[in-house]
């Protein structure tokens, strides 16, 4: 008997969707059972002017895993951040990022996550950041644009 996938088909069509994890290269490693990883290889897209990996880019990972981390958990809807606060461990040196998140407690709307963010270089790993946040679980009738002028299609769907 096979294990099964490491990511859910419902969290991998919604990670297909996120147009800036697609611009930073970022790669949906696992998101099952209220854990996500997200990675992501150094690059420009990625780097600031000192050749460290960009803290904005950090903060855009780590935030998505636990988004994802959160929606692994969730039965149904969708999860957006309501908050997170992060802080940068040390300089972010290396050729990949990996942002592995995990949910710390599930309420009914709303889920705290925590993130521990590590950067990759030849030496090893390095532990540069740590994410806590607070997902906000919607429902299906809870979408963006549900009351806007045209129903559920309106502008902010």
């Amino acid at each position: 008997m096979q294990p099964p996938p490491p990511v859910s088909p419902h969290v991998a069509a919604s990670f297909a969707r996120q147009g800036l994890m697609r611009s930073l290269g970022a790669r949906l490693v696992e998101a099952k059972d209220g854990r996500c990883t997200i990675e992501a290889p150094f690059g420009d897209a990625l780097g600031q002017q000192h050749g460290l990996f960009h803290g904005g880019a950090i903060a855009a990972i780590a935030d998505t895993a636990g988004g994802f981390a959160a929606l692994s958990a969730a039965r149904g809807g969708d999860v957006l951040t309501a908050e997170f606060k992060i802080s940068f461990l040390r300089p972010a040196a290396g050729k990949l990022v990996r942002a592995r998140a995990e949910v710390l407690r599930l309420g009914r709307g709303l889920a705290t996550v925590a993130c521990r963010v590590h950067v990759v270089a030849a030496d090893g790993e390095v532990h540069c950041a740590e994410l806590l946040g607070t997902m906000a679980i919607r429902g299906a009738d809870d979408r963006p644009g549900r009351d806007a002028p045209g129903g559920a299609g309106g502008p902010a769907a």
